[in-house]
């Protein structure tokens, strides 16, 4: 089971303050504990949203919109993709991670499973994603 741990972003990871030595020391003992375990699919920390934009669609019509965007509390900030055996075991994983915006901050961290594709019924589209998880694999190797 896959699933995505989702740092929510706080006032200074929008403001593209940079985490502490420290946290960034923690956080690196943790991942070090993620790939040990075997559990670790990718990671990434996210630059403010100030940098990013998003793409709206209306009927046949898209637009780009520039961020930063207001809501800070509904914004990513970083994500750990973790392949687990339970939602028990993501549970577990999230709880272990060092607060992510420093033991003074309050911080949150969202858990997310992954549909598979064996979640969907039997379908042609559904045989071409397979095709193309294949073609993925096959360069990665």
């Amino acid at each position: 089971m896959r699933f995505m741990m989702i740092v929510k972003a706080n006032k200074d990871s929008e403001a593209g303050k940079m985490p502490s030595e420290e946290l960034l020391a923690a956080m690196a003992k943790y991942n070090d504990e993620l790939v040990k375990a075997g559990v670790l699919v990718d990671l990434a920390g996210l630059q403010s949203s100030a940098k990013g934009f998003r793409v709206r669609f209306s009927g046949n019509k898209t637009s780009v919109i520039d961020g930063p965007f207001a809501e800070t509390r509904e914004l990513i900030a970083g994500f750990w993709i973790i392949n687990v055996k339970s939602r028990q075991e993501a549970v577990d994983w999230a709880r272990k991670v060092p607060a992510p915006h420093g033991s003074n901050e309050e911080s949150e961290i969202e858990i997310r499973q992954f549909f598979e594709l064996e979640d969907f019924a039997p379908s042609e589209a559904i045989d071409h994603h397979k095709e193309v998880g294949k073609k993925l694999a096959a360069g990665k190797q």
